[in-house]
């Protein structure tokens, strides 16, 4: 449903850019652009030993904040360089660029609590898996009183966070990756292939794959470096990129809907914590196969009502989704 620019007076907040942009971006240049901004942010996190020539990390902990710096740099230049592209400057004010890039602040309760609880019906089973791993667990330990086991829940949740919260692991996994990935590719790239002419589900299932091939160097390392032999390392590879393309999927699929960043960051994180959903599960006799079945149908009924753009977005200008591109009928 395309939108009418001549009848709202909030959609001058962005779609003027936006639209303007859309004559000005050509759909090869959007191709070349993503491509160059996946390269860039993979490539720039190699460059303070290549090109810098900076000794080598003295520890993990030195590597990996060496890392967060080249993708924060990463992410700022992919960020000029889309609204570059888009608005060729033409922005007049500071909510313009925010607005293409889906950073908002309205509807932020929304944007956090509803993609938590639809991402988490995707891992019913591994809650089930948990769930009777901690009463197994509790009755081992000859534990009857429930006050006590949920004290004891309480506990082992706290030393959880307290233990990553050191963790410089963890800030890549819960705190770095997802927010600068997430810019990159999803706030930088989706705009800039909308703008290009291509159709909303073809950006959807083509666009994680920039961000699958930005984890191709995981082989170069486990192959290179670690000494993995190549079938491993081409399996443990293969899979992620499945599951990137996979969650790919969703996350641009949350952020052509609702036109809000958050959400796609919310579910990142959330991904990240849980790790592969657990589908079978021997000690739960097929309670967890069960579950998962019934989170994927939870799941699937609720998509589109959970990710109604009315609830994410108040400059959409009545249209299906935030961009003038999208058509949800």
């Amino acid at each position: 449903m395309a939108m009418d620019y001549s009848s709202a007076e909030n959609s001058r907040i962005f779609h003027p850019s936006t639209a303007e942009a859309a004559a000005s971006v050509s759909g090869s240049a959007a191709v070349a652009a993503c491509a160059a901004m996946a390269f860039f942010y993979v490539a720039i996190l190699y460059s303070p030993t290549l090109i810098l020539r900076l000794p080598p990390p003295a520890s993990l902990d030195s590597f990996m904040i060496r890392r967060f710096a080249c993708a924060v740099v990463s992410s700022i230049a992919s960020v000029i360089a889309c609204i570059l592209l888009l608005g060729q400057g033409k922005f007049d004010d500071f909510p313009s660029i925010l607005g293409v890039l889906g950073i908002r602040s309205d509807h932020l309760w929304n944007s956090v609590v509803l993609p938590l609880l639809l991402t988490s019906l995707l891992y019913a089973g591994s809650f089930v898996s948990k769930t009777w791993k901690l009463i197994s667990s509790k009755k081992e330990e000859g534990g009857e009183n429930f006050c006590y086991g949920l004290e004891i829940c309480g506990q082992r949740f706290m030393d959880w966070v307290c233990a990553h919260a050191r963790n410089v692991m963890a800030w890549r996994n819960y705190v770095v990756a997802p927010f600068t990935e997430e810019l990159v590719f999803r706030a930088c790239m989706i705009p800039l292939l909308l703008c290009g002419g291509f159709g909303t589900y073809t950006i959807i299932f083509l666009s994680p794959v920039f961000f699958s091939l930005a984890h191709l160097n995981h082989f170069l390392e486990l192959y290179c470096q670690q000494r993995y032999c190549f079938m491993k390392a081409f399996l443990i590879v293969g899979l992620q990129l499945g599951y990137t393309v996979i969650f790919g999927w969703y996350a641009s699929f949350f952020f052509i809907r609702t036109g809000n960043l958050i959400p796609p960051i919310v579910a990142h994180i959330f991904c990240n914590v849980m790790g592969l959903p657990v589908l079978w599960s021997r000690r739960t006799k097929g309670t967890a196969t069960v579950a998962a079945a019934a989170g994927l149908i939870c799941f699937l009924w609720l998509l589109f009502p959970a990710t109604n753009p009315d609830m994410y977005n108040d400059s959409r200008d009545g249209c299906n989704c935030w961009h003038r591109y999208c058509s949800w009928n």
